[in-house]
């Protein structure tokens, strides 16, 4: 696929494959613990990209004493986003987890300034801000109903930060290392935090029903390797900030999904934070 194609496509393939995240991963936790479905999913990613490199022979050379970066990406956009979004899953709705997550492009564009050198323009801020007021109207909204809502609500902001750390991280050390071998190392490391965090901070159980067998597959071949795969090829091609305010579109997109798919309310707020996110996004990607 040329180079000019694929950067049209990957914010599009991004937000859907994204979007689908947060409805395999709410079916997911009616079976299976929250911190044991991220490590499964997180496990077979990681397997999936080491039997590709076996049988590509591809060498681990090429990383040249760089794995270290690979590993602390790996565990931050993974294992540190995934695991309070999953927990917060068990009381939460997917697109008030969804717009949360929007947090991301507003850290992102305000640390790549003084770290990467990244300026936007005043329009791009305001798209920023009017994207983080979406953000606010739903976690006031979960405050509203109950502090166990609210607490949740943060534990997925503390999620958001290691995605921002991950971002960043990635866009100073990582972006000349090769994809399957960055990737590989990215996801080794994020399984064995996941597991380690299963194993420390929950009692796992399961229910292997086809409905859990499904929606840990989908998220970890289609969510976990596609979409992050096309998340970094936005970041190598382009600015920190440009990259990630496609997240603006994934709570309207996620939605739109949780409610065909399994039913989930939309409350008119939620409705006016997914508007007013929206109208962000598509301020700070407007050439």
């Amino acid at each position: 696929m040329p180079d000019r194609l694929l950067q049209r496509l990957a914010p599009f393939g991004f937000v859907l494959l994204w979007s689908s995240s947060f409805i395999g991963a709410r079916v997911g936790v009616r079976y299976v613990t929250p911190l044991l479905f991220v490590a499964v999913r997180l496990c077979l990613s990681a397997a999936l990209l080491v039997l590709t490199m076996l049988v590509l022979r591809r060498s681990w050379a090429v990383l040249r004493g760089r794995w270290i970066h690979c590993a602390i990406t790996g565990v931050l956009v993974n294992t540190v986003l995934l695991d309070p979004a999953h927990v917060a899953m068990t009381r939460m709705n997917a697109a008030p987890i969804a717009l949360i997550q929007t947090l991301n492009p507003l850290l992102t564009a305000a640390l790549a300034w003084p770290l990467l050198g990244e300026r936007l323009h005043p329009r791009q801020w305001l798209g920023l801000a009017l994207g983080t007021t979406g953000v606010v109207l739903i976690v006031g909204q979960e405050a509203f109903h109950s502090t166990v809502n609210l607490d949740f609500a943060l534990l997925t902001v503390l999620g958001v930060i290691g995605l921002v750390g991950g971002t960043l991280y990635f866009a100073r050390f990582c972006r000349g290392i090769p994809m399957l071998e960055g990737a590989t190392i990215q996801f080794l490391a994020a399984a064995a935090a996941g597991v380690a965090a299963a194993a420390l901070f929950e009692t796992p159980h399961a229910d292997w029903t086809p409905a859990a067998i499904t929606a840990t597959v989908w998220n970890a071949i289609g969510v976990s390797l596609g979409s992050m795969a096309l998340y970094f090829v936005m970041l190598v091609r382009g600015s920190a900030a440009h990259a990630t305010a496609n997240f603006y579109l994934v709570p309207g997109t996620a939605a739109l999904m949780a409610w065909l798919f399994i039913g989930e309310h939309l409350s008119a707020l939620t409705l006016l934070g997914l508007a007013v996110s929206s109208v962000g996004c598509w301020l700070v990607r407007r050439r």
